[in-house]
């Protein structure tokens, strides 16, 4: 598949969905690596504790087949969404992506393109943008990841039934 770029986003990989995943690493030994290029536009993961998240046993085989991808040839590049915005330089290092910021002009076989995640555009969802701006804020996530890991990984569990709930609850 010589000049296809592939472009995904929000499959909120988990332990508790191992089907999804493996349908991911399919798609990483196959169609990507046949690609020019791979970006992922937010919420791969769907959480991210920090950087440590790269040795938890549900995240290995991802970090590993995406390291294949890049070693192989066909670049990646990984947007932050709402869920693992907490992805750094060690992530890069750990898969040889690269983080793109959002939003992210790319030239796309000569044509001028947007990227975006796209939460940053639910701006009706005012308690959504306060949340946003708590967490993207660097002082927050120092304190947040000063935490241990097991702390770190509660919140986040709780985090995601409050949205639940508020998502259920909120009009269309």
């Amino acid at each position: 598949m010589p000049g296809t770029t592939l472009f995904i986003s929000d499959l909120h990989l988990c332990g508790a969905r191992p089907a999804i995943t493996g349908l991911f690493l399919d798609f990483l030994r196959r169609r990507a690596r046949a690609s020019d290029a791979l970006y992922i536009l937010g919420d791969l993961f769907e959480y991210w504790i920090g950087d440590e998240a790269i040795e938890q046993v549900e995240f290995r085989s991802v970090i590993r087949g995406l390291r294949e991808l890049t070693a192989s040839g066909t670049p990646v590049f990984v947007m932050h969404g709402n869920r693992d915005f907490l992805m750094s330089d060690v992530f890069e290092k750990a898969t040889g992506g690269r983080l793109l910021k959002d939003p992210a002009p790319i030239d796309l076989h000569g044509t001028p393109t947007l990227l975006m995640h796209g939460d940053s555009l639910c701006t009706d969802d005012t308690e959504y943008m306060t949340f946003r701006a708590q967490v993207r804020n660097p002082a927050w996530q120092k304190e947040f990841l000063g935490k241990s890991i097991a702390e770190r990984d509660r919140i986040v569990r709780d985090f995601r039934e409050i949205s639940k709930n508020s998502t259920a609850a909120k009009k269309p």
